[in-house]
């Protein structure tokens, strides 16, 4: 792999991070009109740097299709690509405190907040997965790290399916049960 992490490649712009993709259109069957198996729409993105690949049918247009695709690599990106973290003296880093709880990142304006519809969500959540790892998916010893409760971090990874289910699986792979979402919600 390069000296490029995770969070370089998600804060390159869209065509940046094209540029280092492989790109494939193909047909494929299935509903969604008569035109659909008569174009290439469907579209196959490989991040050639990381393998990490993004892929969407579900429109007519390649376009609306591509664009999907990039989304879902970006997704793809923060949950699979793990990049190591030195501990010692261990600051959360602007992207990562962007969409922690507000109480926890004061510093970060309101307008600079985001949220898991934003599109820069999951430059935050790359770090966030980071860190978790690094710290062996342990919820109070991230959460103490990030200047949060225990409860602000299991929210905030529950707030994404994609992240909810890639936060269990690191547990998983480290033997520990998996994180349960509170029964009064």
């Amino acid at each position: 792999m390069s000296e490029q992490t995770n969070v370089t490649w998600l804060a390159l712009s869209d065509e940046e991070l094209l540029a280092q993709c492989a790109f494939e259109r193909f047909r494929v069957s299935g509903p969604g009109g008569q035109h659909r198996n008569k174009t290439d729409s469907a579209v196959r993105l490989t991040h050639e740097p990381s393998g990490v690949v993004g892929y969407a049918s579900e429109r007519r247009s390649q376009h609306q299709n591509r664009a999907t695709a990039l989304a879902r690599l970006r997704r793809g990106i923060a949950l699979e690509v793990r990049t190591e973290l030195a501990l010692d003296r261990y600051h959360p880093p602007l992207e990562l405190q962007r969409i922690l709880p507000r109480t926890v990142a004061a510093e970060v304006p309101r307008k600079e907040r985001v949220g898991p519809r934003h599109r820069e969500f999951w430059t935050g959540v790359a770090p966030l997965l980071d860190l978790f790892a690094a710290v062996d998916a342990s919820v109070a010893d991230c959460a103490a790290l990030l200047g949060c409760s225990s409860n602000q971090l299991t929210k905030l990874l529950a707030s994404e399916p994609h992240l909810w289910a890639t936060a269990n699986e690191l547990r998983e792979q480290r033997g520990l049960n998996p994180l349960r979402r509170d029964r009064g919600r």
